[in-house]
């Protein structure tokens, strides 16, 4: 009997409207089977936000499942520094954005839609993330919080030149002004990073209707006080939603466990937008 320890990978997920938008424009999804977890949150107003978001989820799920029957099926190119993970995310954004494109210019009432994303492929004590826009992923390690993700916003580019400082970024009516999203251009610039993801480690993707409303301290603090991962995010949901909710919040947490059995927690397809 094969008694090599094995991980499983425990999560808890939720979206809401939060108290200030009618429509949630937020979507995300999981491959558990693949190990795969995408959040993304669209933009263009009415309901081409919402269309927007679902394609992104999609057609990254979509790829990842193709990639995953047929090794050779990436779609994208190649960097000898890029792990294969990390291809194969970049290779589904970038489809994405393709699709969101051609969605866009075949119906007018969707022009202008676009979207964020944040996706990760977990794999053994590892997690390659990648992202476009200003969705982050944070990892908690021993009660610290990092984020592991750089925005792609004007303000956040204005700190790191040193031209703004974080309180100043946090005050700004420019804080929605993206530099990057799906979407928006014919050529996109996928952003990927390889990160341990040991064991006990949390994982959380979220949109920025959440970190637009808590501090690090506070997400830490509900990441930390609940052990059960659902429970964490419809935590996190309400102390947004309390703290304001000037925006749509969506949360994925996740948690690397040592198991004896390597087995998802949860197993199926899922998807949840608005």
């Amino acid at each position: 009997m094969n008694t090599e320890p094995f991980t499983e990978i425990e999560f808890g997920a939720q979206s809401d409207c939060g108290r200030a938008r009618e429509n949630n424009e937020d979507c995300f999804g999981a491959v558990p089977e693949l190990g795969l977890f995408i959040l993304s949150d669209g933009m263009g107003g009415q309901a081409s936000g919402e269309v927007a978001s679902r394609m992104v989820c999609d057609a990254v799920a979509a790829h990842c499942r193709e990639a995953a029957d047929n090794s050779s099926s990436f779609g994208g190119g190649h960097d000898a520094e890029t792990c294969v993970l990390g291809d194969r995310l970049t290779a589904a954004i970038r489809l994405a954005n393709s699709a969101v494109r051609c969605a866009a210019q075949e119906n007018p009432s969707l022009l202008g839609m676009g979207a964020t994303v944040v996706a990760a492929l977990l794999s053994d004590e590892r997690a390659t993330i990648a992202h476009v826009g200003d969705s982050r992923a944070y990892r908690l390690r021993n009660g610290r919080l990092e984020q592991l993700t750089r925005d792609h916003s004007f303000v956040a580019e204005q700190v790191q030149q040193g031209l703004m400082n974080e309180q100043e970024a946090a005050q700004s009516n420019l804080q929605n002004v993206l530099m990057r999203a799906v979407g928006a251009d014919a050529e996109i610039q996928v952003e990927v990073t390889e990160e341990l993801f040991a064991a006990d480690d949390t994982l959380l993707l979220c949109s920025d209707g959440l970190t637009k409303e808590l501090s690090d301290a506070e997400i830490a603090r509900a990441l930390e006080e609940n052990d059960d991962l659902q429970a964490a995010a419809d935590c996190l949901i309400k102390m947004a939603n309390g703290a304001g909710g000037n925006d749509n919040i969506t949360v994925i947490v996740l948690r690397n466990a040592p198991k004896l059995v390597g087995a998802f927690q949860r197993i199926g397809r899922w998807f949840k937008g608005s």
